[in-house]
């Protein structure tokens, strides 16, 4: 069983369970999924009657998407936290990254930003508060708070929901040896960017969110993470697996052992280059 976290220069975890080697510069292409943002009633075009936030946004794209939802000028509605009287756990600090539950909210013409942050947190509260997430998180020796930064960072990382519960386990196994995370989905947030790609220089930024160099879990949640990806934090998928990578669409491996995460990243490599005249 790999104990041991190899040096940074030779192999890194990333962004949805993919790995690139820092030294070849190997990176994979992302996959953009477009959500409707805006739902308008059925009566032709006109001022939208919902709004849908999609599962593992971040803060900053759910208040540009109400400042665009209320016809606002961009920055009202994080400008609006302070009045909005949100109900987030101590822990938070007044911010409500992870407690903007993903949903489809109603808008209605008199309809505020601080109206939707609280339908949001409160919905995230009803959702996480529970007995199955807040018993789950007990029974893992965790609090509520700390389990949605975990389902957070499931949610970036994990190429697929099925994923999800092996994603979960990756990283409380990390933990539990007192390993860093090494998630460049922490990264990216640090960053305000999605890029796949992290540079060496990137791992060494001076953040809390660098979970490269600091030990344990990011100060808050890094998005905004669906039911499913709570549960996966509260219920990982048993096995000893330190690793991942997504070899190709459809076959992220997961290992304890480096030697073997090694070939799984040679084979990864050896899809990418022969993928890359075509390019």
């Amino acid at each position: 069983m790999q104990t041991n976290t190899p040096s940074r220069s030779t192999i890194r975890l990333t962004r949805r369970g993919r790995v690139a080697l820092i030294a070849t510069g190997a990176v994979v292409a992302g996959t953009a999924v477009t959500v409707p943002l805006l739902t308008l009633d059925d009566e032709g075009p006109g001022k939208p009657t919902s709004l849908v936030v999609p599962e593992g946004w971040r803060a900053s794209q759910v208040y540009a998407a109400v400042d665009k939802a209320l016809e606002l000028p961009p920055g009202t509605t994080r400008k609006s936290l302070d009045k909005a009287d949100l109900e987030l756990p101590a822990d938070a600090e007044g911010n409500p990254e992870g407690y903007l539950f993903p949903a489809t909210y109603p808008l209605a013409d008199d309809t505020t930003p601080e109206a939707l942050l609280t339908a949001m947190v409160d919905t995230a509260n009803d959702k996480f508060n529970g007995a199955p997430i807040a018993a789950g998180a007990q029974r893992n020796a965790m609090n509520v708070y700390q389990a949605v930064t975990i389902a957070s960072i499931v949610q970036a990382e994990a190429a697929t929901k099925a994923d999800m519960g092996k994603v979960a386990r990756v990283i409380f196994n990390r933990l539990e040896r007192g390993m860093p995370l090494q998630m460049d989905s922490t990264i990216n947030y640090a960053l305000n960017r999605t890029t796949l790609r992290t540079t060496l220089d990137d791992t060494r930024i001076d953040s809390p969110y660098n979970s490269y160099e600091r030990m344990g879990l990011p100060p808050t949640p890094i998005d905004n993470p669906g039911e499913e990806a709570v549960r996966a934090a509260i219920s990982p998928t048993p096995g000893d697996w330190l690793y991942f990578v997504t070899v190709k669409p459809g076959d992220t491996r997961f290992t304890a052992d480096y030697a073997e995460h090694q070939r799984n990243v040679a084979e990864f490599n050896a899809q990418q280059k022969s993928r890359s005249p075509q390019r």
